[in-house]
């Protein structure tokens, strides 16, 4: 939409006689008796006597023409008549006419400001309009401006100039805005309204102060089902999920006079996801089934990653199943719940029916695809997805297919094809790309290579711990310690702090967590002593730690000891230890599995017969009888 460019009053004139025939009926009997000029600007007391004698039923139609208005050309008319006829100083006419401009589908912010800034002496309404409107642009710090300026000027705010102005700094990600808008709401006496301190609160979440939005939770003196969902909400954003759950299980007890929602249990799912607590899903999932939700396809959706995230396809496929309407989103689910557990067959299989059935894929449907291709190594047959989504469907590509491309050439081997393939995209290739081919440098120890990445990456200014440490896998795979020991030593000059592994497990609805050398669990000696049991059972039957896995420059007794526990090792120590024979023990760990943990599961997989399952950073891997689902290919 064109803005409109100070354009002066005999302009309007002059469309107003262009229109005389639109406008009329408002042209007749119309004066406007001006009152005195009165100070209106008390802090206290802002009120406005303005004396005029007019048809009243005139007036009323004129608003009701301006809400109802849904041709530009037309508000560019009733512009120029309420300016012609000083109605516009008026604001029963120009509230509804500056909202109408700011706030409808014909909005226009730079219209919208121009006519804010010609109203000779606005009210907090209409701060409040122009205030909320760049809330919702991408301008919201200029909305903190106008909110300043209200203050300035003395004009009371109001509840809602502060839940707006509180959304412009989450829009911008002010902090310190919000932190003075915090102090102006309690000086104001709003420290009672709910919705406001919820609006409050998502700031505090969005900053990453978790602390503080708790804090604002806990003294609000009425909590509804908003408050505790944008409480989750900051638990998931700050990485307390766990403590999320904790919530969910608060608001179910009823003790709190607010029960979840399906807002509640969207979240809800999310935390299960993250941290693969199957247990806890499926509880989740009998509430939302007691609750009459289970039609609500975003559940339906959402219960799908959950399943297939906590590596149990076959109620994921359930809930598939169960779903009457199945759209393009029901099936993308379904084909990346597939290609994450290694089923790239069923995942083909899926993509082939669905368009069967005459739904047409999207860029997720193929981002799924082409993973399970990368997944299970079908190079033939990603590259022919690949080609489909263009020449067949008029997909163009993302960052996210270009990255399944490097991921399944750069697994398959084919490193050199897979760098031309990166230097070759239709658009540049971003960090995440680079380090998809590092990766793949690992696998197949390709130190040269993987230092010209890390050169790409530098470049980009995207270089990360972790990417060092990829290299520093490949040197310490080949045993090159001296590359080792000048890698580390340039990390510890530059700072560069890694990221700890961490596993979780769930039994019997409880999360635990685990680090390497972690003793801090209420079970730890018994943990500790079913691992070493574990390992011994592990020896007999072949096993043999992969000394590779450990980069320090150690003897094979010292590396062995080190990568004994490691924490996915304690976890699944814990999930033998704490559960019934024959099992299944889940695994959820933050990064990727290393060589030795992988072989280790594989082993526990047949001496205890149990199946294992472990998510990492990258996908799933299904132990059973000794043989895991990703056939090395991972």
């Amino acid at each position: 939409m064109p803005a409109v460019a100070h354009i002066g009053n005999s302009r309007w004139v002059s469309l107003i006689r262009h229109h005389s025939i639109f406008l009329s009926r408002f042209t007749t009997d119309t004066q406007i008796i001006r009152a005195p000029s009165q100070n209106r600007h008390h802090p206290r007391n802002r009120v406005k006597s303005t004396s005029y004698s007019q048809n009243q039923t005139q007036m009323q139609s004129l608003v009701s023409l301006i809400k109802s208005c849904s041709q530009y050309s037309h508000l560019l008319q009733i512009h120029a008549y309420v300016i012609s006829t000083s109605l516009l100083q008026l604001p029963f006419i120009s509230l509804p006419f500056l909202s109408r401009v700011a706030l409808s589908p014909l909005r226009s912010l730079s219209y919208s400001r121009q006519v804010f800034d010609h109203l000779s002496d606005p009210y907090v309404s209409h701060y409040n309009t122009m205030i909320r409107a760049y809330s919702l642009s991408n301008s919201a710090e200029e909305g903190f401006n106008i909110y300043q300026e209200l203050r300035r000027r003395g004009i009371h705010a109001n509840a809602l100039s502060s839940m707006f102005v509180i959304k412009c700094c989450v829009k911008f990600c002010s902090l310190n805005g919000g932190e003075q808008i915090h102090g102006c709401l309690l000086k104001d006496g709003h420290q009672s309204d709910s919705l406001l301190l919820t609006t409050l609160m998502d700031l505090y979440s969005n900053c990453e102060k978790g602390e503080e939005a708790c804090k604002v939770f806990d003294e609000m003196p009425q909590r509804d089902t908003v408050s505790w969902n944008v409480l989750i909400s900051c638990y998931l954003r700050n990485r307390r999920t766990r403590d999320a759950l904790v919530l969910f299980d608060s608001m179910k007890s009823g003790a709190y006079g607010c029960q979840p929602d399906d807002v509640t249990c969207l979240l809800i799912l999310q935390a299960c996801t993250s941290l693969g607590a199957l247990e806890f899903g499926e509880g989740v999932h009998r509430y939302i089934e007691e609750r009459g939700y289970g039609n609500a396809l975003n559940l339906s959706h959402s219960l799908i990653a959950m399943y297939s995230r906590c590596g149990c396809l076959e109620r994921a496929y359930g809930v598939f199943e169960g779903i009457r309407n199945k759209n393009v989103v029901s099936w993308s689910a379904m084909i990346s719940g597939f290609a994450m557990n290694g089923y790239g067959r069923e995942a083909i299989e899926a993509f082939v029916e669905m368009q069967r059935l005459g739904i047409l894929p999207d860029e997720q449907t193929f981002t799924g695809v082409l993973c399970a291709c990368s997944h299970c190594g079908f190079v033939d047959e990603g590259m022919m997805f690949f080609d489909r989504m263009r020449k067949e469907f008029g997909i163009m590509p993302n960052i996210r297919h270009y990255g399944c491309m490097v991921d399944l050439l750069g697994r398959a081997g084919r490193l050199d094809e897979a760098y031309q393939f990166i230097v070759s995209m239709g658009i540049k290739p971003d960090s995440t790309i680079w380090r998809t081919l590092l990766g793949a440098c690992r696998i197949h120890r390709h130190f040269t290579l993987g230092e010209r990445i890390i050169g790409h990456l530098i470049e980009l200014r995207a270089a990360e711990a972790g990417d060092y440490v990829l290299l520093l896998n490949i040197y310490s795979s080949i045993g090159n310690w001296d590359k080792v020991s000048e890698l580390r030593a340039f990390m510890k000059e530059k700072g560069f702090q890694t990221t700890p592994g961490c596993s979780t497990i769930e039994v019997k609805g409880v999360v635990h967590e685990f680090v390497a050398d972690d003793y801090s669990h209420l079970r730890n000696d018994e943990i500790y002593e079913k691992l070493d049991e574990i390992n011994k059972q592990l020896k007999i039957a072949g096993y043999v730690a992969e000394i590779t896995s450990e980069l320090h420059n150690l003897g094979a007794e010292e590396k062995g000891y080190v990568l004994s526990y490691h924490s996915e090792k304690l976890a699944i120590a814990f999930g033998v230890l704490a559960t019934p024979p024959g099992t299944t023990i889940r695994v959820a760990k933050n990064i990727r599995t290393c060589v030795d943990c992988h072989k280790f599961a594989e082993f526990v997989s047949a001496v205890y017969n149990r199946v294992v399952i472990i998510r990492d950073r990258t996908r799933f891997h299904h132990f059973r009888e000794g043989h895991c689902s990703c056939n090395g290919y991972w």
